[in-house]
């Protein structure tokens, strides 16, 4: 076991070595040929190297496109994948005529769905990547990766639908019902056609409900008067909620404070 793990040793030095080597040459042809067979052993760190070394020099010659292209691979195969989102766009402006446009662009809004982050975080990238991908498929709308284009797309809409459901919601759990009703309003006309659509105008009803309830002495009657119509609004569309009884039990409470 110490002799194999001795020999492996060996041949690591010796293949590191003969890459500082490879680096150091000015055999570029040689160079070409061993980033793309680091590349098809899926050793991207050594490929990104070379390739990296090769743009400035290739750059205006037959073999530039496939250098920029499998150099935009290697950041993506690595998962860095805001500079491969970058390398993949900086290849469709520069390379426009290249068979591998179509691919690049495609890659470039893939990457920034793998940058998109789960939910309750930010998601600027998954914005970013619902345009880019829009901008795709209106370019390419024949694409044989259109399918795939259509489910990212709908995965990520329904990660921004739980942000905004989410992000409104908190408001509410902390108590701040004015900002709830404004968060949740917003959230529904963002997303009407959100999953979540019954229990954010039931949580837009009780927003109000309490806010009311905390109202001053001045206020109350105004604001019960928006409770009853929130309430209105929920039973036209949901008459048979699951939240219905302490929908009608608000409403109650309600109408007998404003009688009063």
């Amino acid at each position: 076991m110490k002799r194999l793990i001795t020999l492996l040793a060996i041949i690591a030095i010796l293949s590191s070595c003969k890459y500082e080597k490879l680096l150091k040459s000015k055999d570029y042809k040689l160079k070409y040929h061993k980033a793309l067979e680091y590349y098809a052993k899926e050793d991207y760190t050594r490929a990104s190297g070379l390739f990296e070394q090769l743009k400035p020099i290739l750059k205006g010659s037959r073999e530039a496109d496939t250098v920029f292209f499998y150099s935009a691979y290697c950041s993506f195969q690595q998962k860095d994948y805001l500079l491969g989102a970058h390398y993949f766009d900086e290849f469709r402006r520069t390379f426009g005529n290249s068979p591998f446009a179509e691919e690049a662009e495609y890659m470039s809004a893939y990457c920034f769905y793998k940058l998109s982050p789960r939910p309750n975080l930010d998601q600027s990238y998954s914005h970013q990547a619902i345009a880019n991908i829009g901008l795709y498929l209106s370019k390419y709308p024949n694409s044989i990766r259109k399918d795939d284009c259509l489910r990212i797309i709908d995965e990520l809409r329904n990660k921004l639908v739980e942000k905004s459901y989410m992000s409104a919601k908190l408001y509410y759990n902390l108590s701040d019902y004015n900002s709830a009703i404004i968060a949740l309003n917003n959230s529904l006309e963002q997303f009407p056609e959100t999953k979540y659509r019954e229990e954010i105008m039931f949580l837009i009803l009780k927003a109000s409900y309490l806010y009311a309830d905390n109202s001053v002495v001045e206020k109350r009657i105004e604001r019960f008067q928006a409770t009853v119509d929130e309430y209105y609004t929920f039973v036209d569309e949901f008459p048979k909620s699951e939240f219905k009884n302490e929908a009608d039990k608000m409403f109650k409470d309600s109408q007998n404070i404003l009688k009063k």
